[in-house]
Formats: structure tokens, C-alpha cells, sequence
């Protein structure tokens, strides 16, 4: 239980979507958002007790359940051997916390730990509205859109892939993030907190909310391997890395061990990616929805190699969209050295022409108030307030 155990008379709304961080902040996005719109609103969160949501809600002030549903793991019939009691368990417990909180609404945002949340809605009767990010939508969001009141999703691409009965009540929002246009950010003092010197050009490092062993193994070996090359690279960029809570020891020790790596900078993680997102000028990543939303909406160009075995190859279709835009190039982890990596970082460092399109590509293309916007639309569905009505 988060803070605050007692039931009030104002709407309470209730957000479900976690596991990863692609699928929890979007959910907080839109819980800040409508709390702004509607201070009178409670937001209350159900998520998993092995998810993030279990390590960032404790510090946000926002009232929370954690249940004990658990993903999938593809390959691994012993620990799935408990999935399904979980659940049952955990859609007991969601059916409880929504009598006690009269819930009047339900924002499912996806992954395993919306699933209960979301089915006891439907039981229930309460509205349900769902949150896609992905251009192939999840599970979660393909079962419970049959009895969704509105669908959001961030890609076209998404609506081909909901059940052909629901279609048509897909909206194309985008994702819900912070836009950049409600955040004020000094450079200085950024690269002043990060320890990155603010005259050079940042190339960003990051592998999602738990970092990517793949995509630290691809920048370590450039490190080791290309010497003489880099040298020219630093003259005129740094590396702002972020190599998850799990990695960062590994990652920093062998950094250490590397003559020439003044200039690169090694953090576990960064709470505050708008930090990041500021100073990058391009950004080898993982191609989760969040993070390739955010990119957009910076205008940080982008080298996508996406997880491959994300649930339903997600990451590479958001990839291959956003490259087909114009705002990244997509590299397949199949096959993928160092070396190829490290020539697609000079063939984009090196040409400050090709950067710029790409980051106007990516601005252009972005829905920087999607969270804005999604949140306007679901307010229909919320009984006016008192102050509103009078």
C-alpha cells in the first residue's frame, strides 16, 4: 500500500500498466496530467510487486496497490508454473481495491501487471480506457480493447493489429510523456551536475530502464578496439552512457581499465531523462516506445537496435517506423558488430547535414502533447465535479 490508505468522495481513477518503465511512465504521465486538469481527481495506482513501479512509486506521493501477477518468460515452464495463480490472485485483489476505492475509472497503459486491474474493470462495469505505445499492441491491450470505451495508440501501424471489431475506436494520440515545452533546462547546469563538459557534442548510451548487456558489450569493444579512430571522435564528442543498475560495476570497471575514456561518462541510471534527452545530439538505443516517443520529441536523432525478444518483435516495428520517417537508422542486434556500429556513428557524427534533417524529421513527426491530449478526451468519462457542476 503508497501513501494515503483512506477513501474519500472525489473520483478516483485508477492507473494499471507497468513491469518496465515503457509501460509505467506513460501511465504516470497521464496521471500528473490529469491531476492538473482535474486537481479534485484521486489517481491511484495498481501495478506488480516485481516491477518497476514497485521501485519509482514509493518516492512520487501517488497513492499505490502492488499485486503479485508476474509476466511470462518465454522458455522457462518451471517459473511459469505459478503465472496463472498469480494472476488469479491478483485479479481477486484488483476486484477488492476497486469496490474500496469506487473506482470510476481505469487507464490500463499495458504489460503483465495491467492484466488484473483491467479484467476486474470490465467485471465491473467501470470504464476502461486503454493506452497502446507500441506499434504492435501487447497481450493485455489486444484482449482488454474488446471491452475498451476508448483506445489510444502512439502508431498507425498499431490499429491493424487490435481485433478488427475495435478499430474503430483507435485514436492516433502518441505516446504520453513530459513535453519538453513544460520543461525548463540550463544546459550548464546540467552538464555541470553530470560531469560532461558542456563545449563538446553528447552521443547518449541507453538501454532502456534496465540497461542492455548487448549494447554495452557493442560500445565497450569500440572503445577497446578503435583506438586511432576515436581519437578524432573525442575531439569533439563525449559519451553520456547510461548502462543500467545491473551493468554499471562491470561497465565502469572496464572503462577504467581503457586509456583515452576521459570523456566518457558512466551512470547505473538516470531518473530524470529529460536531463539526457537535453544534451544529446544523437543516441544509440533500444527502440522501447517511451524511449523512441521521447527521442522524437527532443529531436534526437537516433541508431535503434531494438531488443530481439521483445513480446511480439514491438521494438523492431517501432524501429523500422520511426526509421521510415526519417528520424533514426534501424541496426538489427542479429549480426551487429562494434565495427559496423562504429561506422554508423561517423557516418552520422561526422556529417552535421544528415544529423540536422534527422532531428527535424524527428520533431516534426513527434506528438510532443499527446499526454495533454489523451487525457482531454478520457475526461468525458469522469462525473463533473462539484465546483464545476455549481
Amino acid at each position: 500500500m503508497g501513501v494515503g490508505g483512506l477513501v474519500h468522495d472525489s473520483s478516483t481513477v485508477v492507473f494499471a500498466g507497468g513491469g518496465t518503465g515503457g509501460h509505467f511512465y506513460p501511465a504516470l504521465a497521464l496521471a500528473n496530467e490529469l491531476v492538473s486538469q482535474r486537481p479534485e481527481v484521486r489517481p491511484v495506482f495498481i501495478g506488480a510487486s516485481r516491477g518497476i513501479e514497485s521501485r519509482i512509486l514509493p518516492g512520487k506521493g501517488i497513492e499505490y496497490n502492488l499485486l503479485p501477477v508476474r509476466g511470462w518468460k518465454r522458455g522457462q515452464f518451471l517459473t511459469n508454473i505459478g503465472v496463472p495463480w498469480a494472476l488469479l490472485k491478483s485479479f481477486i485483489s484488483a476486484i477488492k481495491l476497486h469496490k474500496k476505492y469506487n473506482s470510476k475509472l481505469v487507464i490500463v497503459t499495458g504489460g503483465y501487471s495491467s492484466a488484473p486491474a483491467g479484467l476486474a474493470a470490465i467485471l465491473m462495469g467501470i470504464p476502461l480506457i486503454l493506452q497502446e505505445q507500441n506499434a504492435h499492441p501487447g497481450v493485455t491491450t489486444r484482449v482488454l480493447s474488446l471491452w475498451a470505451r476508448q483506445i489510444h495508440v502512439a502508431f498507425s501501424e498499431a490499429v491493424l493489429h487490435l481485433p478488427r471489431k475495435v478499430r474503430n475506436l483507435a485514436l492516433i494520440s502518441g505516446c504520453p510523456i513530459e513535453s519538453p515545452r513544460k520543461i525548463s533546462l540550463n544546459r550548464n547546469e546540467i552538464c555541470e551536475k553530470l560531469g560532461l563538459n558542456q563545449k563538446y557534442k553528447v552521443l547518449l548510451v541507453t538501454g532502456g530502464s534496465q540497461g542492455s548487456v548487448a549494447l554495452n558489450d557493442l560500445v565497450l569493444g569500440i572503445l577497446q578496439n578503435q583506438r586511432e579512430s576515436r581519437q578524432d571522435f573525442f575531439s569533439q564528442w563525449q559519451i553520456l552512457w547510461i548502462a543500467g543498475p545491473g551493468n554499471y560495476e562491470l561497465v565502469s570497471r572496464e572503462i577504467n581499465r581503457i586509456e583515452g575514456c576521459s570523456r566518457v561518462k558512466v551512470l547505473p541510471y538516470l531518473e530524470s531523462m529529460p536531463w539526457a534527452l537535453n544534451l544529446a545530439d544523437l543516441a544509440i538505443s533500444r527502440a522501447g516506445a517511451m524511449t523512441t516517443s521521447e527521442l522524437m520529441a527532443w529531436g534526437v536523432p537516433a541508431i535503434l537496435v531494438p531488443l530481439p525478444t521483445a513480446a511480439a518483435n514491438h521494438q523492431e516495428l517501432n524501429a523500422l517506423a520511426i526509421q521510415k520517417l526519417g528520424a533514426a537508422t534501424y541496426m538489427s542486434q542479429l549480426g551487429l558488430t562494434s565495427d559496423k556500429l562504429w561506422m554508423e556513428i561517423g557516418r552520422l557524427t561526422e556529417n552535421e547535414e544528415i544529423l540536422s534533417r534527422m532531428a527535424d524529421k524527428a520533431r516534426r513527426n513527434s506528438k510532443p502533447e499527446a499526454t495533454f491530449k489523451v487525457v482531454s478526451s478520457m475526461l468525458k468519462f469522469l462525473p463533473e465535479s462539484k465546483g464545476r457542476m455549481a
